[in-house]
Order: C-alpha cells, then sequence, then structure tokens
C-alpha cells in the first residue's frame, strides 16, 4: 500500500451513528436473553479441530509453545457449545467473532460476528418463535411467513427439490439464461439445486417481513437430525430464516446420536479428499461430549452483522462494520 493510499483508508468504513446502533443492538440481545435466563458463554477462537463442511474454509495458523501445534480459527462456536451443553450447562448464548476463509463481498466477510444460542427441550416450532421473537424487537418486524423447503421452491421456482432430477433442474437453469456453470457437472443434482434456490428462491424471500423455511433436503442436514416424512421422504430438521431477500438465521433440531456423527464427519472428510480440498481433523471431542450425552436441544445461528445492516436499512455490511477485510 502507497502511503496516498494509507491516508483515507485508516478510517472507518462505518459511520460513527451506525456503530452506535450496533452496539444498542447488542445490549438489546443481551438484555434479551438475559430476561430469559439463557447464560451467556465465552468459548475459544482457536480450535485444535474445525469443521469438515464441504462449503466452509477455515484459517489455519500454528500455535508455537511448547511443541508446535496447528489450530484453526472456528468458523462458528457450534463445537465448543455442544461440549457445554454436554456438561450440563444448561440453555446458552454466546456473541463472538467468527472465521470464514475466502468469503468476501457485500455480505460477507472473513471475520465476522455471530450471535449462537441453544435450547435444551426446545422443538424446531419453539426456536423459530423465539428467534421471530428477537427479529420483532430489533427489527420491528412483523410475525414471520413459516413455509416449508418444498412449498418455497415449488411456489417460486417450479420444482419439487425432493424429486426434480438433474436433467429438470438443467432445464430449468436454461429457462433462467445460466447456461453452462462453471464446476457444475451435468449430473449433479445438489449442485444444481442450490444454484437455482439461491438464484431463484432467496432473493424473494422475507419481504415485508421475515420468512422461516423448514425441512430441508436431507443431503443439507449438517449437523441437524434427520425425520422421515409421511410420503416417506427425509428431510433434515431444520431451518434458516430470510428478512428482505437476505439469509440471517440457521437452526437445527440438533443430532445428538455420536456414532451418526462421526460417521458425518467421515464422509465429509473422504469428500473432500476426493475433491482435492485441503484436509482437517476430526474433532474427537465433540464425539466424546455426544456419547457422553447432548440433552435434546435445539440452537440456531444469527449474523450480527447482517442483522445491524438491515436495522440500519442498507444492504452492505461494510456500512456497519468499522474495518472490514479491506481495511483491517
Amino acid at each position: 500500500m502507497t502511503h496516498r493510499e494509507s491516508e483515507g483508508s485508516w478510517r472507518p468504513t462505518a459511520s460513527l451513528e451506525r456503530l452506535r446502533l450496533r452496539a444498542k443492538i447488542l445490549g438489546v440481545i443481551r438484555g434479551f436473553f438475559a430476561q430469559r435466563g439463557v447464560l451467556e458463554v465465552e468459548t475459544p477462537l482457536l480450535g485444535a479441530a474445525t469443521v469438515t463442511d464441504l462449503h466452509l474454509r477455515s484459517f489455519p495458523t500454528l500455535y508455537h509453545g511448547d511443541r508446535e501445534r496447528r489450530l484453526f480459527l472456528q468458523t462458528s462456536p457450534e463445537f465448543a457449545m455442544k461440549r457445554l451443553l454436554a456438561a450440563g450447562s444448561g440453555p446458552i448464548f454466546q456473541v463472538c467473532k467468527a472465521f470464514r476463509d475466502g468469503e468476501s463481498g457485500g455480505r460477507h466477510n472473513p471475520e465476522f460476528t455471530m450471535l449462537e444460542w441453544y435450547r435444551p427441550g426446545f422443538t424446531l416450532d419453539d426456536l423459530m418463535d423465539e428467534v421471530d421473537q428477537l427479529l420483532g424487537r430489533i427489527l420491528a418486524s412483523e410475525p414471520a411467513d413459516r413455509r416449508s423447503y418444498r412449498q418455497a421452491v415449488q411456489e417460486l421456482a417450479g420444482f419439487d427439490p425432493h424429486e426434480a432430477q438433474p436433467k429438470e433442474l438443467r432445464r430449468r437453469a436454461r429457462e433462467l439464461g445460466l447456461g453452462a456453470v462453471e464446476g457444475l457437472s451435468e449430473g449433479d443434482l445438489a449442485g444444481w439445486r442450490d444454484l437455482l434456490v439461491s438464484l431463484a428462491v432467496e432473493p424473494h424471500l422475507g419481504r415485508g417481513r421475515p420468512t422461516f423455511v423448514f425441512d430441508y433436503p436431507a443431503d443439507q442436514a449438517a449437523l441437524a437430525r434427520l425425520r422421515q416424512e409421511s410420503n416417506g421422504t427425509w428431510v433434515a430438521d431444520r431451518f434458516e430464516a430470510y428478512v428482505e431477500g437476505v439469509e440471517l438465521a440457521n437452526g437445527y433440531r440438533e443430532l445428538t446420536d455420536a456414532g451418526e456423527q462421526r460417521e458425518r464427519f467421515e464422509r465429509d472428510l473422504h469428500e473432500r479428499r476426493r475433491l482435492g480440498l485441503e484436509e482437517v481433523p476430526l474433532d474427537d471431542r465433540l464425539v466424546a461430549a455426544l456419547k457422553e450425552g447432548l440433552p435434546d436441544c435445539s440452537g440456531v445461528s444469527i449474523g450480527v452483522d447482517r442483522l445491524v445492516m438491515l436495522a440500519a436499512g442498507t444492504d452492505r455490511l461494510s456500512d456497519v462494520m468499522a474495518f472490514p477485510i479491506d481495511r483491517s
């Protein structure tokens, strides 16, 4: 960076007014959970393991102590918070930094602020109710619209996401003017489906009031339980919340089976090797915590920067963050 370039780049990208709004919202969040008796916790930003998810990249670093160790900046506090739940913490929440390599743009920054909480004994409907109440308090939004993933996709994109085959999805993509897409093979069912949903469905969700979408395809379960519908279709017991086309929250009825969780991690690791992605260690401590006994619970994460962005009426994270990646 030249001297001339650095002269103005020391300044924050967010106005002081919006930084005050950010502080106010953080206060509202903490007051919301204090009223409900939910314990605020802190967990490490550095961990010996990280997510195996194929779509997330972690920041690795080296610790030089009694011995050199490879550690990872955490993409979310989920694994550590579940260890606290297994230790008997009861309901907990956390506001913390999270890190995801390669994510930048108007609504992404590689370092961001996340709100995550867990509610033992809550069903997914209970948790959606609580998320709705929090959004109402911060955004003054009306009660959310709720629709299944199948309903949302059929209404907005014109296909059944649980039944459609790659040929139908490619045809629908051509109708939307997409044509050939780099990195997607003709038979990549999940890839074509997810692309179409991101372009034809998500931008229309949450207009006027929040939209909660639930019952995602089973291959998007991540750390959520699977549930079989009456017609035999397996779905992930999870939801996402959208406000004005912005994905804001991601909630799960949490998987508690240690064996199944290990199998999912191992499948991810096998697929990462097949695709030539970075090797990451499996989190044995989380698996051990699940073996000890994770209580029946539901959990959710919310992007705080996006929440502040929506409250401020802007569409760029840089408008509500003091120093995004290009000012760090």
